[in-house]
């Protein structure tokens, strides 16, 4: 996908990988997210969901840290090698793309931070490590990438290229915007009041989340190249709870799945691109679509 250079002086950027930025870290409870996010690590990377629950409780129970001073600039950050320019030119135009749809609806629009880390890092949300993949915390708003994930992505999943990057970075900014509208809210207090259904709900969150950053693809559709497409569906596919338990050698199981089938997860995306259009992105409709 061919995308502009970005401006630096219109990116919101921070950048933990050299201790740099201002970074708040946030206490809380253990809760859905992080349950989660130690699924996936479990699923993609085989890590000990229990321990990376540990983990991630012992950084969330250490309650408010001072924030960092100083670092490198969002140029320095963003020229850091060519997946962080990436990074930074996918969000650049995420930014351009979905400013003018919240000024059409008359809605308050403000840009997410995109935050770099390597390893291990924090964020408002808790901890931040690598084999969460990238994640939106929308405690601080922030989008958080390591971007040896994609090479994982690639190596493992066997989902490479940078229109499935691209697809990743929109996926997380769609929860942004999901958190600008206020669906994330809903969705939160709706898995508050029936924890029973906190699973199938989440789902819905994803799917529609793919979906958006469908909708991004197509109001760009002058800049995707031949197999960019292709390379959307099968990051899609990879990533879809019932693929991702069949490699780890798990049985798919519904009530487990947090993130939808890869079917599910394809065809979300694949409406996005063919509309373009948000309102075609009500995934709490159908529940079972």
């Amino acid at each position: 996908m061919r995308l502009n250079d970005f401006d630096p002086d219109d990116l919101r950027v921070r950048d933990q990988r050299g201790g740099g930025g201002r970074l708040p870290i946030g206490g809380g409870k253990l809760g859905i997210g992080t349950i989660v996010i130690a699924l996936i690590g479990y699923f993609v990377f085989g890590v000990d969901p229990m321990q990376m629950i540990g983990n991630l409780q012992q950084v969330e129970q250490s309650g408010p840290a001072a924030e960092q001073q100083g670092g490198a600039t969002v140029a320095e950050s963003c020229n850091v090698d060519a997946l962080s320019k990436e990074a930074c030119n996918a969000l650049a135009s995420l930014n351009a793309t979905w400013q003018p749809i919240f000024s059409a609806a008359g809605a308050r629009f403000e840009q997410p931070i995109l935050n770099f880390y390597a390893q291990n890092g924090s964020s408002g949300c808790g901890a931040a490590q690598s084999a969460m993949g990238p994640f939106y915390c929308p405690t601080d708003n922030g989008i958080y990438i390591d971007t040896d994930f994609y090479r994982e992505m690639e190596q493992k999943l066997g989902a490479g290229g940078d229109f499935a990057r691209m697809y990743v970075m929109a996926h997380e900014y769609g929860h942004h915007i999901q958190t600008l509208t206020g669906v994330s809210d809903k969705v939160r207090a709706a898995q508050s009041r029936n924890p029973d259904a906190a699973n199938p709900i989440s789902v819905r969150l994803e799917l529609q989340a793919d979906c958006y950053a469908g909708v991004w693809a197509a109001r760009n559709r002058d800049r995707i190249e031949p197999g960019d497409i292709e390379e959307g569906m099968t990051a899609a596919h990879a990533i879809g709870d019932d693929t991702l338990m069949k490699n780890a050698g798990q049985r798919p199981v519904e009530a487990a799945f947090t993130h939808g089938t890869s079917e599910q997860r394809m065809t979300w995306l694949r409406k996005g691109l063919e509309t373009g259009d948000v309102d075609q992105c009500d995934t709490f409709a159908n529940p079972r679509a």
